[in-house]
């Protein structure tokens, strides 16, 4: 069969639809943000197919794979067994890294073990361990025909009057040592000081090397190497050089040793290989003093815990160690004397059984259930690098064995394009037997490297924390081990792989996806990116609208056909019909500015930038050029703690001058809105609380009695005891994710019977949680303060959301839209500075228009937007732009191009002018 034949799909929003779409094909499915986009490709094609797959397998397998829910479909036909690459899959674990991700790592471990060679960290010897036949060959290769001494080291620098150990040797019917370097008959040595470093080796022999003396050297290196422990001298008699061997690999001189070479040597995942300082991790974590304690703040409350139960629980215990020592509690903790000060923060068990402030909330941070106190400690929490290992993980024995004078963590350190350079160098500088033994791991390693590389990720390094990477990033990462495995038949799945992608690099990618096609498979891929739209072989479009406006297919052909089609939305913007206009006028920079002084964090050049207060600002670039460095790490953290008061750990910058121009900084990024089903839109942006209210205030509750509390799903009272309110049981699952299932009693409405019986407006305030926003909208129309919010969620793309929508199951993009609706619900001060990281993220064109639109309303009212993004629509609607590069990772972090999209679009070094030009087509106009 040819085609998947899909007939009657119902899933979520999906209206009955019916559908074929051809196999071995590069497929796109495009429509607005919540028109079924996901539900179709995901939630009804791809888990139909893995289901089918996995139902194929015995029973003893499906334990531990789990079978999804059979989509609601009448019909489909022509599946095959099915792999997702969504952006939900990054990791949590800070033990996984890119290298471990991508199993290029393993690979790595066992080329390390097999063909390094262990050296002494202190001197850099090459650490060998030699039996006493290769000493022999090695000892004949180089001192043939000359006179040796053969001597045993039996004490290397130790202190000592060493007479038994004299005595033992004179026994043993040795009559001559060397003692400190001098050669001694041992009947003549004199007695040792005793605490003087000393040196004794046993003369074994002296001989001519030559044929004859063959066997008899062979006998004096194994008496030597039994009486040293492994170690044996030779010493040239001309000329007085000397020469140690061991039979162990330990460094002769510094006494260092390394293990069996294996390949759990090299894992931070083992107790073999790892840190024992760190245990793997490459970090520690602890609680610093400055973001803890306000020193200004009396001493029994200059903690700043917004908890109020973790607060108090605190406040009483240190009120009581302060009066015994006979000092106020009120007195400021700066003038606290350094003894007390030091009690309260990391305890005095034995004097006053108090575990201090720091043990008490590390503790609680690793054994705490609550989710919520966990964050709140974490907001003190700082990483920093472990120092025994200096972020590396291991121990010191796995990065002292080397290939051609790397460690596998230097080489893992590296940007993965500069890694594939070197190991595709290796071959022509190793040795034959090395050579032999490792040119089908390094073969593999290279190969697996190129991938990532072909899909946009060569600024990566193999030893980055797979917590640190986008959404993106890590969806290219698991395409990239796909088109490694080269599996043929496979329907593959993807979720917008293009997002965090420069443009420059968006072509890679296409190639990567028609290459898993050409190889024999099915590529499904969720996009609204237009040259992925424009590379497709076949299109789905799904619309009209979002929410329950959506769920039709719109139109489906090849690029021509969608193009011609008057009912398509995305055709209409990729023909030109619609589309997204320039700003009738740049806002031009002023007199204030943020000025950024040398700016070192991660790749960042030392450079200096100035932001222009009170425009629409874009921090451009190609992935991995330090956007996110700067902003983020660098520029929010250092105003955070200005404007919170807090010694904030900023990145790597000498100053930051500006900050003057605001009263607040607001970071609008892709983390969750929170981390359960208890989370969602209505509760994030207070819209419940107004809800509540409502149903509060209506005649029935007043007589019963209930309180707004009542119809709370946090709270006991109101809600379905049965789940908690959550409307889902979460069923842990041990080694795979929680599964949440629909609570029997109350069928997932949240509340309890007596709750539901309130109505408004005939409506129950389960029956508003599942409105999407667009139809509460209407709903609340007669309430302006509600409607507002709501509008301000439908401005931003969100109308298709419900207002009950468990956060779990919000995309990152949707998660920041959520925010930025938030603040912009705020009372407006015109001072505030707005940071945001791609919020076009799952956005369709014509979405994004409506996002441009609320950002200059943000800027209209007097605030900065500083926005990073790859998206050139948004970039040609800015007032400045800041242009870092020209390359990712190393060959990053330096400033390309300063000024107007215009200024941009005509510098020749901008890889964003390039392809900005053909979207900036009149000439600037100035305010």
């Amino acid at each position: 069969m040819d085609r998947i034949v899909i007939k009657g799909a119902r899933q979520h929003n999906l209206k009955n639809i019916d559908l074929e779409i051809p196999k071995n094909r590069f497929v796109v499915i495009t429509g607005p943000s919540g028109s079924g986009k996901s539900s179709l490709a995901f939630d009804t094609i791809y888990a139909e197919g893995q289901r089918r797959y996995v139902e194929s397998l015995s029973s003893y397998a499906r334990q531990f794979l789990g079978v999804m829910e059979k989509p609601e479909v009448e019909l489909i036909e022509g599946l095959s067994p099915a792999i997702a690459i969504d952006q939900k899959t990054t990791s949590k674990n800070p033990r996984s890294t890119v290298g471990t991700v991508t199993e290029i790592y393993d690979y790595m471990r066992v080329l390390w073990a097999n063909i390094g060679k262990p050296h002494c960290p202190v001197c850099n010897r090459l650490l060998e361990g030699l039996s006493a036949h290769e000493i022999l060959e090695k000892v004949f290769d180089k001192y043939r025909g000359r006179r040796v001494m053969i001597l045993a080291p039996v004490v290397r620098g130790r202190k000592g009057e060493f007479r038994d150990l004299l005595r033992d040797i004179d026994r043993m019917g040795f009559s001559r040592i060397k003692v400190d370097g001098e050669l001694r008959r041992i009947i003549e040595v004199p007695p040792l000081e005793k605490n003087k470093k000393h040196s004794i080796d046993i003369v074994i022999d002296r001989l001519t090397l030559d044929e004859e003396e063959r066997s008899r050297l062979l006998t004096d290196l194994e008496r030597a190497l039994e009486l040293a422990t492994g170690l044996v001298k030779i010493e040239d008699v001309e000329t007085g050089r000397e020469e140690l061997f061991s039979e162990k690999l330990v460094c002769p001189d510094h006494g260092f040793t390394i293990p069996e070479l294996s390949p759990r040597l090299f894992s931070f995942n083992s107790p073999y290989g790892a840190c024992p300082s760190c245990k793997g991790l490459g970090v520690k974590w602890e609680i610093d003093p400055g973001l803890l304690i306000d020193e200004n703040e009396p001493a029994v409350n200059a903690f700043r815990i917004a908890d109020s139960a973790l607060f108090n629980y605190l406040k009483f215990p240190v009120a009581n160690v302060l009066r015994k020592l006979g000092l106020n509690p009120r007195t400021p903790f700066r003038s606290l004397p350094e003894r007390a000060r030091k009690i309260l923060l990391y305890g005095s068990t034995q004097e006053f059984e108090f575990e201090g402030i720091i043990r008490h909330l590390e503790r609680r941070f690793l054994e705490e259930d609550s989710e919520r106190i966990r964050e709140e400690i974490q907001d003190y929490i700082l990483e920093k690098p472990c120092p025994s290992c200096r972020g590396s993980r291991l121990r010191d024995e796995a990065l002292a064995v080397l290939i051609e004078g790397k460690s596998i963590w230097d080489v893992t350190d590296m940007p993965v394009g500069k890694a594939r350079v070197w190991m595709e160098e290796l071959p022509r500088k190793l040795g034959e037997k090395d050579l032999l033994i490792g040119q089908r791991l390094i073969k593999e390693i290279s190969e697996r490297l190129g991938f990532l590389v072909e899909v946009g990720l060569d600024y990566l390094s193999l030893s980055r924390s797979a917590t640190t990477l986008s959404g993106g990033e890590m969806q290219r990462i698991r395409l990239a081990t796909q088109v490694g495995a080269k599996l043929t038949g496979v329907l593959y799945v993807l979720d917008e792989p293009s997002i965090g992608l420069h443009p420059r690099d968006t072509n890679r990618l296409i190639n990567t996806l028609k290459e898993l096609r050409d190889i024999g498979n099915t590529v499904i891929v969720v996009e609204h990116d237009p040259e992925t739209i424009e590379s497709a072989d076949y299109i789905v479009e799904l619309g009209p609208g979002a929410g329950k406006a959506g769920g039709e297919v719109v139109a489906t052909g090849n690029l021509e056909e969608i193009l011609t089609n008057p009912r398509s939305l995305t055709g209409a913007y990729l023909s030109g019909r619609l589309e997204i206009p320039l700003p009738q006028k740049r806002r031009k920079p002023r007199d204030k500015f943020i000025r950024i002084v040398g700016a070192k964090e991660h790749n960042l050049k030392n450079i200096t930038v100035e932001i222009p207060v009170g425009l629409f600002v874009c921090i451009t670039g190609v992935s991995g050029s330090g956007k996110s460095t700067l902003v983020y790490d660098v520029l929010y953290r250092y105003a955070k703690g200005e404007f919170q008061g807090l010694r904030e750990q900023a990145g790597n910058v000498d100053r930051i001058e500006g900050l003057e121009n605001f009263d607040r900084v607001i970071n609008v990024d892709q983390s969750p809105i929170g981390r359960t089903p208890r989370s969602n839109p209505a509760t994030y942006t207070k819209v419940f609380d107004q809800i509540r209210d409502l149903f509060a205030s209506t005649p029935e509750a007043k007589a019963r009695g209930y309180k707004p509390g009542r119809f709370s799903f946090n709270v006991k009272g109101g809600r379905c005891e049965a789940c908690q309110g959550e409307g889902v049981i979460k069923v842990e699952m041990h080694f795979l994710p929680p599964v949440y299932v629909t609570c029997d009693v109350c069928k997932g409405k949240r509340y309890n019977r007596e709750t539901l019986d309130i109505l408004y407006k005939g409506k129950t305030i389960s029956d508003v949680l599942d409105m999407t926003i667009d139809e509460a909208y209407e709903f609340f129309e007669n309430i302006p303060s509600l409607r507002r919010k709501l509008q301000l969620l439908k401005d931003v793309g969100l109308g298709y959301l419900r207002l009950g929508q468990p956060a779990p199951t919000l995309s990152g993009g949707e998660a920041q839209r959520i925010k930025l609706a938030r603040e912009l619900s705020k009372r407006e001060t015109g001072r505030t500075l707005y940071l945001l990281d791609e919020p076009t993220t799952g956005l369709h064109m014509d979405d994004i228009r409506k996002l441009i639109n609320v950002l200059q309303r943000l800027v209209d009212r007097g605030n900065t937007v500083v926005v990073i993004e790859h998206n050139l629509d948004v970039i040609k609607c800015a007032d400045w732009i800041i242009d870092l590069g020209p390359e990712g990772g190393e060959r990053g972090g330096e400033i390309v191009a300063v000024g107007t999209p215009e200024d941009i679009a005509s510098h020749r070094g901008s890889y964003t002018g390039i392809y900005l030009k053909k979207y900036v087509s009149r000439e600037e106009e100035v305010a």
